[in-house]
């Protein structure tokens, strides 16, 4: 069976020392950086499945390091900080974060945002088969790469539209409210949580459908949300 492989990056030795342990614990590979330098030399030799971030960090800061990780790669990314305020989480998640968790946290608690991360990004522990290509008609997803195409063209989608994509995919013809929609892809609520999505369906739209006012795969069901069907 294939472990997951997190690195975890945090200034602190025994904070970071007790996640190893556990995620070690849990089956997964743990690797380890001690600031936002040594994580991105890390980066350039290895491929984790996932980055721990941690946000409060001298010289390069957690955001700053995901900036530079998101000029790169899609890597999911789970931020760690004391900060509860909602305005963090909210930048945390801008810069290209998947997902936030305030210190002191729960370990159980921090291994379910983790494997709930993983599995919306695809990853199989190797126990099951995993399809790498979604086909629709004319629409290809590609799971592991993170690529759309339609009749053979690659189309550029941002971080977000393409986890929205992807899980209303994996799911035709299932009815999402735009509240699940949200807490599915962003994981987390607030009082734009409806709007985002709307932006985001409109965005989708654009890019997926030859005409948007009349869409193949991106449904609108009146006063309940959204489905993909094909």
């Amino acid at each position: 069976m294939k472990s997951a492989t997190v690195l975890i990056v945090e200034d602190e030795d025994g904070i970071r020392e007790l996640i190893r342990l556990f995620l070690v614990k849990k089956g997964y590979r743990a690797i380890e950086a001690e600031d936002g330098y040594e994580a991105m030399d890390l980066l350039a030799k290895e491929t984790p499945d996932l980055v721990l971030l941690d946000i409060e960090m001298p010289g390069m800061n957690g955001l700053e390091v995901c900036e530079q990780i998101r000029m790169q790669t899609k890597l999911p990314i789970l931020f760690v900080s004391y900060r509860k305020e909602l305005t963090y989480k909210i930048q945390g998640l801008e810069v290209g974060g998947d997902d936030y968790i305030t210190k002191p946290f729960d370990f159980n608690e921090l291994e379910a945002r983790i494997r709930a991360i993983l599995r919306r990004n695809g990853w199989t522990n190797g126990e099951e088969e995993k399809l790498s290509v979604l086909e629709f008609k004319d629409l290809h997803i590609h799971i592991d790469a993170r690529e759309l195409y339609i009749n053979g063209e690659p189309v550029r989608l941002y971080h977000k539209e393409f986890q929205l994509l992807l899980l209303l995919a994996q799911n035709p013809n299932r009815v999402w409210t735009a509240e699940q929609l949200y807490d599915r892809v962003w994981g987390y609520y607030s009082d734009g949580d409806m709007q985002t999505v709307k932006v985001h369906i409109s965005n989708l739209r654009r890019k997926v459908e030859k005409d948007p006012a009349n869409p193949v795969y991106i449904h609108t069901v009146r006063g309940f949300g959204y489905k993909f069907s094909y």
